[in-house]
């Protein structure tokens, strides 16, 4: 079955396959696929990228559009098509899965100018997640700032995660297991976590295992919000309730969608819904147990899937507080429709068309941008 909940059952709604416009030898600019609200149209308004891993548009209809595997953060028209890469940021380190991961804008971005960006950070052998802050001067990143280097080393250029949401002023930033599993259960680093800081990167004094006066120094560190994570690249702070979802892949099988809370353990990798890439059982080979986190949401088998949005634009107006999901091994778009907090329904749109669909951004007007690792940026609109 494609989705599991606590409850027993829901259903499961998938499009009918994709058209598309245009001569086959050609790739078409456009194409028409169907969903259970009509027909959407699919636009190509950029190429000539490289796994553009995240799009986060400027208050003047620009985007930021990030290049992982070329380690750029590339300003883009959507109208024109043109693209700059911005100059001046620091040297991060590029290759395999290493590169730079997410931006965001600082919620009071029109008044401060501060753009936050995670990268990776060291040499092949040994190598983390940083989170920096800049101002953007032209196509020129100037006034950088270090705000955060994980304690999440390795020698795997792995499950680095590290994507950005602000909540109530704070920032979150979510890191995987590093493909160290154990770490996720520690504590005592930062792999396999969701971190809370303020803006200039302080810890905040409520995080939960922040040391209070008269209390024995625990082993966790103090800037972390939840554990247990295993390689979490979707994370949102929803539109209306500013809860944090995120989810997160799994090994084979079991990729999750879970609501982020303060203190608790979502359970990697004691608990999975999946199996080890041998086969073998992930822990005791259980789905959960006493004192961890029960996935709102599980995929089997996986979809491998990328950035996550909570919609909730008025050019479709029927997906409000739904869940989009880019999926890479299913190559489509996943929407989850979420009632009173549970998921009652699942479509896969767009199947096979755009690729391994990287980034999804939504703009003003409520259009959807999706990147694929095809090089491309495609926008969405009502058919």
């Amino acid at each position: 079955m494609a989705g599991i909940t606590r409850s027993a059952l829901v259903y499961l709604l998938i499009a009918s396959p994709c058209l598309y416009a245009g001569d086959s030898a050609v790739p078409p600019a456009h194409h028409v696929f169907p969903s259970l609200d009509g027909n959407i149209v699919a636009e190509r308004v950029l190429d000539g990228l490289s796994e553009p891993v995240a799009i986060e548009f400027l208050p003047d209809g620009r985007a930021l559009v990030l290049q992982r595997d070329r380690g750029l953060i590339t300003l883009a028209d959507f109208k024109t098509g043109e693209k700059t890469d911005v100059s001046g940021l620091p040297n991060l380190l590029v290759f395999s899965a290493a590169g730079v991961h997410d931006v965001e804008l600082h919620p009071d971005f029109e008044q401060n100018g501060w753009i936050y960006v995670t990268y990776s950070e060291g040499v092949e052998s040994y190598n983390t997640l940083v989170l920096d802050r800049f101002r953007l001067e032209g196509t020129r990143a100037a006034d950088i700032e270090r705000l955060f280097t994980a304690d999440a080393y390795s020698e795997d250029a792995y499950h680095f995660a590290a994507r950005i949401q602000f909540v109530d002023g704070d920032v979150f930033v979510s890191i995987g297991d590093r493909q160290h599993p154990p770490k996720a259960q520690e504590n005592s680093n930062h792999a396999g976590t969701v971190v809370r800081l303020h803006d200039d990167g302080s810890v905040p004094q409520d995080n939960p295992f922040v040391v209070q006066d008269g209390e024995e120094p625990p082993t966790a560190r103090p800037e972390i919000w939840s554990y247990g994570h295993r390689d979490p690249q979707g994370f949102y702070a929803h539109p209306e309730t500013g809860e944090l979802w995120l989810h997160e892949h799994g090994p084979r099988g079991g990729d999750e969608l879970n609501l982020v809370k303060k203190g608790a353990n979502y359970g990697w990798p004691i608990v999975s819904y999946g199996f080890q890439y041998d086969g073998g059982p992930v822990g005791m080979g259980i789905p959960w147990q006493e004192g961890m986190e029960i996935p709102v949401w599980v995929y089997v088998p996986s979809i491998a899937p990328s950035d996550l949005v909570i919609y909730e634009g008025d050019a479709f107006p029927s997906w409000k507080g739904n869940f989009l999901i880019g999926a890479m091994a299913g190559l489509h778009l996943n929407r989850l429709v979420m009632r009173d907090g549970e998921i009652v329904a699942e479509e896969r749109l767009c199947q096979r068309l755009l690729g391994r669909i990287r980034s999804i951004a939504v703009d003003s007007e409520g259009l959807i941008y999706l990147g694929s690792d095809n090089g491309e940026v495609w926008r969405l609109r009502p058919g």
